[in-house]
């Protein structure tokens, strides 16, 4: 199980980097399962980690290098292929986010500390993770159904579709940014206490 829950993780980091030349070559649809199928890996990998106790040191940091991997170049590529103010802004901010977490994270590894999840009454990294996730599938979706429309179609459902998911990625991107900046202050805090303790020791 635990060679399984690892290689979910291995298949995130690798449909990370697959995102970037099947939208490049706009390969849409395989861009769009490929997303899907990544960031339901995300979930799944964790449950069954959890549910088996197969956690490892090298299962959590592939987990986390496939979480960043998969946010940032996303963005990367919706920013260049959307390159408008509401797309680019909160996609700098978030991935601004990813790298400071991401440094905080060093920091305390560098002293042999883990950085652990904030505890807190509403977990916002898991919040601001489900909305990343659904936002930047509507996205992907647009481009998707796009192949699908020709000057011959007639399709409501189509139409409605291309009327209601910029509303979705476009929402769900600036309200992810909310999220993002609210769990920001959680890990801060949680790294505040934790450095306070370690000069503590030191003293």
């Amino acid at each position: 199980m635990k060679f399984f829950v690892n290689f979910l993780s291995a298949f995130r980091i690798a449909a990370s980097f697959a995102i970037i030349p099947t939208l490049m070559f706009q390969m849409y649809w395989t861009t769009f399962i490929l997303y899907v199928l990544a960031a339901a890996s995300d979930w799944f990998d964790g449950f069954l980690a959890r549910k088996y106790n197969v956690c490892s040191k090298i299962g959590g940091v592939m987990d986390h290098i496939g979480d960043k991997l998969l946010v940032v170049n996303t963005l990367i590529m919706l920013s260049v292929m959307m390159p408008v103010w509401f797309v680019v802004v909160p996609s700098i901010l978030m991935i601004a986010r990813e790298l400071y977490i991401s440094g905080l994270r060093e920091f305390l590894g560098t002293q042999k500390i883990e950085m652990p999840v904030p505890k807190a009454r509403f977990s916002m990294g898991k919040i601001k993770t489900t909305l990343q996730m659904i936002s930047i599938a509507a996205f992907l979706l647009i481009f998707a159904i796009g192949t699908l429309i020709t000057p011959a179609s007639d399709s409501r459902t189509l139409m409605y579709l291309i009327y209601i998911l910029p509303q979705i990625g476009i929402w769900g991107l600036w309200l992810s940014l909310v999220a993002s900046v609210w769990s920001a202050t959680q890990y801060t805090g949680t790294f505040l206490s934790h450095t306070k303790a370690l000069n503590r020791k030191k003293k």
